[in-house]
């Protein structure tokens, strides 16, 4: 076998196949390479998913007879003058893009110069280039593909169906909006326009979230906390949703370095540690967070396609991003989503078949039974009094009664259902409250509290505990006792598949020790051997918290109603219990109008 040298266009075929994987892929460096030339408006459009036809035309700077001849060369650019290539101030900077492209399809490139006279295009088949010639274009570029991977036709059997393909290059034109809020994109196919963002003005902030908003969706922009820290010479700057806002996949989370979209695993696992004590494992929230630090901090040069990133300090970074993420969920206070409410309203519509009338459906059933069990008085409230649980402070008064206490967030409490929701009326609506996740959260955080100033505070048992368990089951127990102590939980070895409870946390109250200690069982095992208590503290803490909140079906009397929802307003996150669900809904008068007819 004779070692040989590759023809230039196989070679140029095989590196297109790591730069160009998909047609999404092209305009990803095509909308990128317009951008560098200063762009105030970039437009593409595709067919049949971009494997027929992509175009992508900007306002640019535009380039020369000499410079497009240039610009399909391999490894051809304009965007390293100093050839560094630590300090790259440009999306693109390789050289790549051009060639690969047109090493797999057939491309034309028109372009005008800035203040130039004339316009030239170039056009070049399967690598092979023809030469400039005189064109109608106005200022700026105009790069035309056709039939992408005709050359290498065993990269179209991998492609999806052209809906798919068509999704795929519209998160690439959304992502690099997001990036250059000032720039306008239009993204259209055959049959209509996909994506059209007019250029943002104003400050920075009010320009990103105005694009986040055309981008993500009212529902973020409404609920969305702005985020803004900076540590020695890094900046994060975006938005992140509230943890009631949430999804089934990470899709929502976009993250950009130096105005560059990227996915880097680091950048994300922050983002998840983040919001670790507000979601469930599988929830996923919204978030937009933008990252500044000076060049030769990152390294972009680790992939062809540029969306990977190495950093020098990634620890450093994710402490920023972990840090800065907590501090805008804890100034949110007791704030919930307010698309929480439409998701409640649009729960509570019946659904009527076609032609149905909408009263004829309210009184079959349903809305009509609800109203009149809310306005039927509940068995036995008056004469059957709660005992007060030892969490809830004895400073509460009669503030059901009082006027005043609409004014409050919450509202004031009029009336517990099915012992397990409060209702209370504020100034211009209603608030539902699910009072063991509210409260379930409110003991989390006191805990959480306790053990980072002075540690959980202990109460001893009068009668310890013996709580028989699966040897398994108390041997994991009894090896983190002494974590567990930390945590106010005192236990010991009792023979065999045995332990004794000594010690509960105080903030608890009265507990079942026996479900309390087979649940912490479970968790340290799936928290493994490997893994401390302190590592994973929102679990185990988790735990405690729901076995020492007010559970469902505890009657509660209004003034500790009342005093539930002052300390919910007192209380970071309260507005999610710590599986990112709501802990109370807020419907409006007018909500409530439209739910019956009214409006």
């Amino acid at each position: 076998m004779t070692l040989r040298r590759l023809p230039e266009t196989l070679v140029n075929r095989i590196a297109a196949g790591e730069v160009v994987e998909r047609p999404a892929a092209a305009v990803k460096e095509l909308v990128e390479n317009a951008l560098d030339a200063g762009a105030r408006q970039v437009d593409v459009v595709l067919r049949d998913g971009g494997r027929g036809f992509i175009s992508v035309s900007d306002d640019g700077c535009g380039m020369t007879p000499e410079e497009l001849a240039l610009a399909v060369e391999r490894h051809a650019t304009s965007k390293l003058p100093d050839d560094d290539l630590v300090n790259i101030a440009t999306l693109g900077f390789r050289g790549e893009a051009l060639p690969s492209i047109a090493a797999v399809s057939r491309l034309t490139v028109a372009s005008r110069a800035a203040g130039a006279a004339e316009a030239w295009s170039l056009s070049v088949e399967a690598g092979r280039k023809g030469r400039p010639q005189p064109a109608a274009q106005p200022p700026g570029t105009r790069v035309e593909v056709r039939d992408l991977f005709f050359a290498t036709p065993a990269r179209l059997k991998f492609l999806k169906a052209a809906r798919t393909e068509l999704g795929h290059a519209q998160d690439a034109v959304r992502r690099l909006a997001m990036a250059h809020p000032e720039v306008g994109f239009t993204l259209a196919d055959e049959a209509r326009s996909v994506l059209r963002l007019a250029p943002c003005d104003g400050e920075l902030f009010e320009a990103r979230l105005a694009r986040l908003a055309a981008v993500m969706g009212r529902d973020f922009a409404q609920n969305a906390l702005s985020v803004e820290a900076l540590r020695e010479d890094l900046r994060l700057t975006g938005y992140i949703g509230l943890p009631t806002l949430n999804r089934g996949n990470a899709q929502h989370q976009y993250l950009f370095v130096n105005g560059r979209p990227v996915r880097d695993r680091l950048l994300h696992g922050a983002v998840r540690g983040a919001y670790q004590d507000f979601l469930a494992r599988d929830r996923h929230p919204l978030v937009a967070l933008f990252l500044e630090l000076p060049a030769e901090a990152v390294d972009v040069n680790v992939h062809p396609a540029k969306t990977e990133v190495r950093f020098r300090e990634p620890g450093l970074v994710r402490g920023l991003i972990v840090g800065a993420c907590r501090h805008a969920l804890a100034e949110a206070g007791h704030r919930a989503a307010t698309t929480v409410a439409g998701a409640a309203l649009g729960a509570l519509r019946p659904h009527a078949g076609p032609g149905l009338p909408y009263a004829q459906a309210a009184s079959g059933g349903g809305l009509a039974e609800a109203a009149a069990a809310y306005h039927a008085p509940l068995p036995g409230l008056a004469d059957t009094p709660a005992a007060r649980p030892a969490e809830v402070p004895p400073s509460a008064t009669d503030e059901a009664d009082s006027e005043t206490a609409e004014a409050y967030p919450l509202g004031a409490a009029r009336g517990q259902l099915h012992a397990t929701y409060i209702v209370a009326q504020t100034g211009d609506g209603i608030v539902i409250v699910d009072q063991h996740a509210a409260h379930e959260r409110l003991v989390y955080e006191r805990m959480k509290q306790q053990l980072s100033e002075r540690g959980v505070a202990a109460q001893m048992l009068l009668i310890p505990e013996v709580v028989e368990l699966d040897e398994g089951a108390a041997a994991r127990l009894t090896s983190r006792a002494g974590e567990l102590a930390e945590l106010g939980l005192g236990l010991e070895p009792f023979g065999p598949g045995a332990v004794v409870v000594r010690e509960v946390p105080a903030l608890l109250g009265e507990v079942d020790a026996q479900g309390l200690l087979r649940d912490l069982a479970d968790e340290l095992a799936e928290l493994g051997e490997a893994l401390t208590v302190k590592e994973r503290l929102e679990e185990v803490c988790g735990t405690l918290a729901c076995h020492g909140s007010v559970r469902a079906g505890r009657r509660l009397n209004a003034a500790e109603m009342n005093a539930l929802l002052r300390q919910m307003e007192a209380t970071p996150h309260s507005g999610q219990c710590n599986h990112g669900r709501p802990t109370y809904v807020e419907l409006k008068l007018a909500d409530i109008e439209k739910l019956f007819g009214r409006r």
